[in-house]
């Protein structure tokens, strides 16, 4: 029986990007449609990747203690402040 653990900490960034990217958008990179179990399965080792590997400080990730981070409304306006989100053209008529 393989050992979750220490398949999380050899897992290359390559390999989590690609799961991450399977749960997000529900699909392979060949567009193959992951089944419910299958996108069940992937979410769980993103996430204990996560957990184990990276220092997770957004909101709604899973830190090193295996919690969800939670921001309040005002850690997440002081975290973005002064961060454009988007800028307009003005039109020429």
């Amino acid at each position: 029986m393989t050992d979750i653990n220490k398949v999380i900490d050899e897992m290359p960034d390559e390999v989590y990007q690609r799961l991450l990217s399977g749960v997000e958008l529900g699909k392979w990179e060949d567009g193959t449609v992951l089944t419910p179990e299958q996108r069940a399965s992937t979410q769980q080792v993103v996430m204990l990747y996560q957990a184990r590997r990276l220092q997770q400080t957004d909101h709604f990730t899973i830190n090193s203690q295996g919690q969800v981070n939670e921001l309040s409304k005002s850690e997440l306006k002081k975290q973005f402040k002064g961060e454009s989100i988007a800028e307009f053209k003005e039109q020429e008529l």
